[in-house]
């Protein structure tokens, strides 16, 4: 994808959410890979944080992240499944007012290459809250590289041609 080296890179603040009930700080791997790849991109991490797959505690996080002027984007990993653990997506549906049907759809098509058929039980999802954007990834590491080089690279990327998501940010509240 066409980066227009002449356009300035502008950092987005990042709050990195992984949802488990077995995985702390030191066995996050999947969060590790998602810190890496945004600092190396230049973004900024703004905070990160674990909870438990809980609806109620997601939903709590995601508000107090979108409230937070200091977070444009929150990016979580976990939870994203079939099983009857598996809630970021529904607790990320009771915080977004607008969805981003494209996201999911292009992150299984692309994990679709690496993983083949099982990519039908991931419901990867995206939406934006109140000006924030939210991003639901599956917990593996394979699925933070997947959805981080083959999307929000170049979406969160304010040089990316011929949009970005970052362009967008200053009319994301517009009414």
């Amino acid at each position: 994808m066409p980066i227009d080296e002449g356009r300035a890179f502008l950092p987005v603040r990042i709050a990195v959410l992984t949802v488990s009930d077995t995985r702390g700080l030191a066995e996050d791997r999947s969060g590790d890979t998602l810190v890496e790849r945004l600092t190396g991109a230049g973004h900024v991490l703004a905070v990160r944080e674990i909870v438990r797959d809980d609806a109620d505690a997601i939903v709590a996080m995601l508000e107090r992240w979108v409230a937070d002027p200091a977070v444009d984007c929150i990016i979580s990993t976990g939870g994203t499944g079939v099983t009857g653990r598996d809630v970021t997506p529904e607790a990320f549906a009771r915080v977004w007012e607008k969805e981003i049907p494209g996201f999911g759809e292009l992150f299984r098509w692309l994990s679709f290459r690496t993983i083949g058929t099982s990519t039908i039980q991931s419901r990867a999802c995206a939406g934006v809250a109140r000006g924030t954007y939210l991003f639901a990834l599956p917990g593996s590491t394979g699925a933070v590289r997947d959805a981080w080089d083959g999307i929000l690279r170049d979406q969160l990327d304010s040089r990316h041609r011929p949009c970005n998501f970052v362009e967008l940010m200053p009319r994301l509240r517009e009414r």
